[in-house]
């Protein structure tokens, strides 16, 4: 084959690449919804309008925020729900196939799915991928976990390994995924806990590249694991307290040029959007205080080993596991989200995966008054209607 060729698609292959890891979009503050195929998203909450997390809503949702220049879509993997009165994420998609039906009903937006790496073989994972990627054109991702929840591993008959070993197991796994995904010819996998042989795998992803992969770790073990082999790492950040998560995104970034790499950073917002702050601090204590489904908020912190007896300060950490279990609180007026938005991208982070109590009576407003001020403040591509 002509040398001249083989660079020229070489070339093409590195800038498909760098459009996929951009998600097709040259905005500095990257947007995604989190949560949507969860019945009641990330919303610990009994009030009757909480989110559905249905398929008809979700692919609803998918389109809309695609036609408002939202780049991407994140589900939860969630194989069992928590209880309580609503059986909080009780009803779930499973990600992989939700994701492979909203790309075949969307164009821009990217895809994500969420993966327990313990919990799928890696041969039927990488077909998969790879399935979902061909139907969205490059625009699948992968979310990689690896998994906290006893009840759901008790599910599946698998015991959940100490942690250091969760991500040695993560590490061999996608190692033979990429392999698969790239090796033209037959071969073995003689690893520590996969033992595979014979693998044949086609056909590979999407224009001869490979999903964006994104991880979201806390400990240092789960970050050099991103570092490593990621393109997109979720880390989280505490309001007034922006000074301490830049310093985390400049630690990761370094230590990804040092390994001569390089990793975006992302955070999750739970965000509550009212036309004034009274409003939405209202709305927010309806749901998350006097409307929460305490059950539910219990059993998932004393799946964390998180009670009265060993917390202190359990009532703060009550409140705070109701919204959304995780993830920055957001409660204002337009001028205050945009700001708040603007101030995770000042500190370094390329994207905010938010989440919305109700994605789709709540979405339309955030869209027409928060998205305009974003692009005002130049951090996205003003969007016409």
């Amino acid at each position: 084959m002509n040398s001249s060729v083989d660079k020229q698609s070489s070339a093409d292959r590195d800038a498909f690449m760098r459009e996929r890891v951009s998600m097709y979009s040259n905005n500095k503050l990257k947007l995604g919804l989190f949560g949507a195929n969860c019945s009641s998203g990330r919303s610990v909450t009994t009030v009757p309008e909480r989110w559905s997390g249905s398929w008809k809503d979700c692919l609803a949702l998918a389109q809309t925020a695609e036609e408002a220049g939202i780049e991407f879509m994140l589900p939860i993997g969630r194989w069992k729900g928590y209880g309580g009165e609503t059986d909080y994420q009780g009803t779930t998609l499973e990600t992989v196939t939700w994701a492979a039906g909203l790309l075949a009903k969307t164009k821009k937006i990217t895809v994500f799915g969420t993966v327990h790496a313990p919990m799928i073989h890696p041969v039927i994972a990488a077909k998969e991928f790879v399935t979902a990627d061909h139907i969205g054109e490059g625009r699948f991702g992968l979310n990689i976990v690896v998994g906290w929840n006893e009840d759901e591993f008790d599910m599946f008959g698998l015991e959940q390994r100490d942690h250091e070993r969760r991500y040695d197991y993560a590490t061999e796994w996608l190692h033979a995924i990429k392999m698969m995904w790239s090796c033209e010819e037959q071969f073995d996998f003689p690893g520590e806990f996969l033992k595979l042989k014979d693998i044949r795998a086609k056909p590979k992803p999407y224009n001869g590249t490979r999903p964006f992969i994104m991880n979201a770790a806390v400990s240092d073990t789960g970050r050099a694991f991103a570092i490593a082999n990621c393109d997109g790492l979720f880390c989280s950040a505490t309001y007034g307290k922006f000074e301490v998560a830049a310093e985390q995104v400049r630690d990761v970034k370094a230590k990804a040029r040092a390994a001569g790499r390089d990793i975006d950073l992302f955070t999750t917002g739970v965000i509550t959007c009212r036309p004034t702050a009274k409003e939405a601090e209202e709305y927010h204590r309806h749901c998350i205080i006097d409307n929460a489904d305490w059950g539910a908020v219990d059993h998932i912190l004393s799946m964390r080993k998180i009670t009265p007896e060993t917390h202190p300060d359990y009532i703060a950490l009550r409140k705070h596991a109701a919204n959304g279990m995780g993830g920055l609180t957001l409660i204002g007026d337009p001028d205050k989200i945009a700001n708040d938005l603007a101030m995770l991208s000042a500190t370094g982070f390329a994207g905010v995966a938010i989440s919305l109590m109700n994605y789709g009576t709540d979405f339309p407003y955030f869209r027409q008054e928060v998205l305009p001020r974003l692009a005002k403040m130049g951090l996205r591509e003003e969007i016409k209607s």
